[in-house]
């Protein structure tokens, strides 16, 4: 029988070590910052490891949800680690297609318009996601970090930053509620009514995969969303959404609890419903970032980006008899 070690992957004893943060990782989740720089071990151990107690920053116990500040110190227990190669950089159809989703650039942040079906960073076996590919192509030494994220499957706006203090001033904003974020989704059935907010208890869960879950409970952050219809049909109805809260996976969860859940959805939808909208051509999750609002840190001045809806989004809307500027 062949075994790991003679594919070339035989694990190898790390011993503890620490890493102290810069200013490129200052923002970053504790547990996509493992999973950036131990390659090689699996999800589900780095979250075991976190829930632990076995990574310390500063020398004191941290959740996985714990965002890295520039300074910290890291210590990162002994552990196996298989051998993987390098990805190498990202393939040149990828690096033409990300250059391409550019909105707005400056001197301190940028916009992109994110595909559908490219992550945000790398990482849970992709090697390159947005953020990778950026900094492959400019220069080593520019700053860039996400100042906030998009699930895989959505697309649209996502904001870049590149430099520190814009990263800080962002967040800020974001915790503050100063950044208007507006999504456009299709949602299953007809939507009764007017406009309405959903609030509720979000409670996350990591299942033994490393795979993320939330549902709808009590104990959970609460999220706020605003639903509003603006094409409302028999089988299907486009919605804007508002978020008011920044939870994970919120709208998603957010319509399914309201009956309405997004086409498309694999992990909260409703397959029946997920059919009959692949009938009508749709090939994705149907969740876009259409508009960002928010001050400019770097010039001062109101700044509003926004993204069309993806033609292929359109198109299902034009086969469903839905008229997107309704």
């Amino acid at each position: 029988m062949q075994t790991r070690a003679d594919r070339g992957h035989s694990p190898s004893l790390t011993a503890a070590h620490e890493l102290t943060i810069d200013e490129r990782h200052a923002g970053q989740r504790i547990d996509n910052f493992l999973i950036a720089n131990l390659k090689g071990l699996p999800r589900t151990r780095i979250y075991r490891i976190l829930r632990r107690g076995e990574v310390r920053v500063n020398k004191g116990r941290i959740r996985q949800h714990y965002r890295l500040k520039s300074g910290d110190v890291v210590r990162i227990p002994p552990m196996h680690l298989a051998h993987t190669a390098s990805p190498g950089p990202p393939a040149p159809a990828l690096s033409e297609r990300i250059d391409k989703c550019i909105l707005y650039e400056d001197r301190g942040l940028m916009v992109l318009d994110k595909p559908s079906g490219v992550a945000v960073h790398g990482g849970s076996g992709r090697s390159h996601g947005v953020i990778e590919v950026l900094r492959a192509a400019r220069d080593a030494h520019d700053y860039l970090e996400l100042v906030h994220r998009l699930d895989k499957d959505t697309s649209g706006c996502l904001i870049i930053a590149k430099k520190r203090s814009v990263l800080t001033a962002l967040h800020a904003a974001f915790r503050h509620g100063k950044v208007r974020k507006r999504y456009l989704l299709l949602a299953k059935d007809r939507w009764r009514g007017a406009a309405r907010e959903v609030e509720s208890g979000l409670l996350r869960n990591v299942l033994s995969s490393g795979e993320r879950m939330v549902r709808v409970d009590a104990s959970g952050k609460i999220g706020r969303t605003r639903f509003v219809p603006r094409a409302p049909g028999d089988t299907a109805s486009l919605m804007e959404a508002i978020p008011f809260t920044g939870r994970t996976h919120q709208i998603r969860v957010h319509a399914a609890s309201e009956g309405h859940p997004v086409a498309g959805d694999l992990k909260y939808g409703d397959r029946a419903f997920n059919q009959r909208m692949r009938a009508h051509g749709l090939r994705r999750l149907f969740l876009h970032a259409v508009s960002l609002d928010f001050d400019n840190p770097t010039s001062g001045a109101a700044l509003r980006v926004e993204a069309p809806l993806p033609e292929e989004l359109r198109t299902v809307l034009a086969r469903l008899g839905l008229d997107e500027q309704a």
